[in-house]
């Protein structure tokens, strides 16, 4: 009788255990849900999952995203633990300053732009990278005077011609 119990008892445990064990999600299924939650919370990210354990990789911008990454895929059921490969890419880097040509460059610039144009009649001071224009030119060669003086990228152009 006693033995019957234990028998009993045994194949109840064993039946339980395959129970559990059957009602565990498979790797693939858990697998589908992490990179689902990730394809919101992180793009770029994507999983692996053997054994319950989820690996992580991809590519992010910083680490609040890495993070929420982490965070997405251990709200899944069925992940147990966490390997977090992902990579935190490192800004672009800013791109380079406005380069401002010295005042000298900019006169001989400006004064030939005008003999290459057959400007004449304008005087072109510069001082801290602004060109001023004076003189007296037709009113049809403005257009042209300005875009020779503006070719040559100064701060800006001060514009005190007199017009024919």
């Amino acid at each position: 009788m006693k033995q019957r119990k234990s028998f009993l008892i045994a194949c109840l445990a064993l039946m339980m255990g395959v129970f559990f064990y059957a009602c565990k999600p498979s790797d693939a299924k858990v697998q589908k849900e992490v990179n689902d939650k990730l394809s919101t919370a992180a793009p770029g990210v994507i999983a692996e999952v053997k054994d319950g354990v989820a690996t992580l990789s991809g590519e992010v911008v910083d680490e609040a995203a890495k993070t929420t990454a982490e965070d997405a895929a251990k709200g899944v059921k069925g992940v147990k633990s966490i390997t977090n490969n992902i990579m935190v890419t490192p800004p672009p880097p800013p791109p380079p300053p406005v380069v401002i040509n010295p005042d000298d460059i900019l006169r001989n610039s400006v004064d030939s732009a005008f003999q290459a144009k057959g400007i004449t009649g304008v005087t072109a001071t510069v001082a801290n990278g602004e060109v001023t224009l004076t003189g007296t030119i037709k009113r049809a060669d403005l257009k042209k005077v300005m875009q020779a003086a503006n070719e040559i990228k100064p701060k800006k152009v001060n514009n005190k011609l007199t017009l024919q």
